[in-house]
């Protein structure tokens, strides 16, 4: 794979992985936090610039080094983020709104280093099978991350937007959206812990190598 489709395919997919579930429930628990669509692209775009701090270092590491993460390792930051989720969830849902600026900031931020770090496993072992190039992968690393950030600030616009059409119902509208990724958010938190825990072996050994 060369730079110039290591560009594309990089930033494709990391707009594509900013929308898996666990993230878009994760973020749901925290884009009631800002009062404008505005607003929640940023914490959407905090989000994506943790998860690529995670991704460059660590990812970029295995990269660089050409080396897998270790399975027991990659298990249980999948398995922290799991736990994560449910914190959020179980928070979002006894949540009543009413976030500083600070915490809305800083939050976001260390939800999204969670997941880049869980995520820069499988995404080191993508970009080792696809290229052989140190330019190529860092190339194709640093669209990944522009792409997430990117698609991850147009997720969270478009999830406040309902409340900007309609302003008079936003009250509503963030209780709404809380409630939902708050119960989203615990049952994917505890499908992946039960997965990861017992399924993937975390707790036992791993009967096949991670992926």
């Amino acid at each position: 794979m060369t730079v110039l489709p290591s560009l594309a395919l990089g930033f494709a997919l990391g707009v594509r992985h900013a929308t898996d579930a666990d993230h878009i429930a994760a973020i749901g628990t925290l884009v009631s936090d800002g009062r404008s669509a505005r607003r929640a692209a940023y914490i959407g775009a905090a989000w994506g610039v943790g998860h690529s701090v995670s991704v460059l270092m660590v990812g970029g590491a295995l990269v660089l080094l050409r080396l897998p993460m270790p399975v027991r390792l990659a298990l249980a930051l999948e398995f922290a983020v799991a736990l994560m989720l449910i914190g959020l969830g179980l928070r979002s849902l006894l949540s009543r709104g009413g976030r500083t600026h600070a915490l809305s900031t800083a939050r976001p931020l260390a939800v999204g280093i969670m997941h880049g770090l869980a995520g820069s496993a499988v995404l080191a072992l993508l970009v080792l099978g696809a290229t052989t190039s140190a330019v190529a992968a860092a190339t194709y690393l640093l669209c990944f991350c522009v792409g997430t950030v990117g698609g991850m600030a147009l997720v969270t616009a478009l999830l406040a937007l309902p409340a900007q059409l309609h302003p008079t119902r936003a009250v509503e509208f963030d209780r709404g959206v809380r409630v939902v990724a708050g119960v989203a958010s615990v049952a994917i938190g505890l499908a992946m812990a039960h997965k990861i825990g017992l399924q993937d072996g975390l707790f036992g050994a791993p009967t096949q190598p991670h992926e």
